[in-house]
């Protein structure tokens, strides 16, 4: 048994945010919470985080109860909010530190942490001096200082540019493979490029839970590129599997390809061979994007 959610609602006044939303997570994934604006995202991080104690039903982290348990829970889970409240004026370890001695960890791999978040050049440097992708950074480096079992990101990606972004992305993956992850976001692409399983919320009800390979399942490749400079089409259609390349916006381009081999690293050879830069770079998911504009009509 991991995290497992039954029949929660919270209501503002008349408002109901939640109602009655069930799900179970499990330990090695991670899970993509998908919704628009007010869907009831955030407010399901605050219940989960502790920030909310007024709600109704029933959560258990791996069999303890959050209602009774929470301190104890709250040292096995990490956060990242939305909004990544930091102190800018203490220097990137000291915070780390800090945020350690706050979970009571006496001796915490402050170099291992900063190593997997890349912040191991910028361990002396102060929070206020960083790019907002290396706060974010410092922000996600708080949140697994104390190893939790449980790591809840909201926009965790926000800010970064493609380069951190990728790094992200794949740190991210690699915490899934021991640890129950929420990626809560807006972002379908996030959801495509880092998770396992998405669940897509929308006016406080769950109206999709699958395994994102079950919607990648026979549907066509694309590839969504931006680079740096135009490129001509006949060009990227020149790429072996290649069936059709559209301009879709300035310098983006979405590449529709035969076969189920992930032809990313064919784009980067070509981006290299050619002296571009990629800004950006993932596989579009068809079926997610058409689902997610079904479940959650303006």
């Amino acid at each position: 048994m991991g995290l497992v959610i039954e029949h929660v609602t919270k209501n503002y006044g008349k408002l109901q945010a939640l109602k009655g939303i069930s799900m179970e997570l499990k330990k090695g994934e991670v899970v993509g919470l998908l919704g628009p604006n007010g869907a009831g995202k955030s407010t399901l991080m605050k219940i989960l985080t502790g920030a909310f104690t007024q709600w109704e039903g029933q959560i258990h982290f791996f069999k303890q109860n959050l209602r009774t348990e929470l301190q104890q829970i709250q040292k096995k889970t990490g956060y990242l909010p939305e909004n990544n409240p930091l102190y800018p004026e203490m220097f990137v370890a000291e915070y780390l530190k800090y945020s350690a001695d706050l979970y009571q960890v006496s001796d915490p791999p402050l170099e291992d942490i900063m190593e997997k978040t890349g912040l191991k050049d910028h361990a002396r440097s102060k929070i206020n001096t960083l790019s907002k992708g290396y706060k974010q950074r410092v922000g996600l480096a708080a949140a697994l200082v104390h190893n939790p079992e449980v790591v809840i990101l909201d926009e965790p990606t926000t800010g970064l540019d493609p380069n951190q972004l990728i790094e992200i992305r794949k740190l991210i993956r690699e915490l899934g493979k021991d640890k129950t992850v929420i990626l809560s976001t807006h972002v379908l692409q996030e959801v495509d490029a880092i998770c396992d399983r998405v669940i897509i919320i929308n006016k406080g009800a769950i109206v999709l839970d699958q395994p994102l390979e079950s919607l990648r399942k026979n549907q066509q490749q694309i590839i969504e590129v931006s680079f740096d400079y135009r490129v001509e089409t006949e060009a990227l259609a020149r790429l072996d599997q290649v069936e059709k390349v559209k301009n879709t916006h300035d310098f983006q381009y979405e590449i529709y390809l035969k076969g189920t081999e992930d032809q990313r690293p064919a784009v980067f050879d070509f981006a290299h061979d050619n002296g571009l830069k990629i800004l950006s770079l993932q596989l579009k998911n068809e079926s997610l994007e058409k689902l997610f504009n079904e479940l959650t009509p303006n």
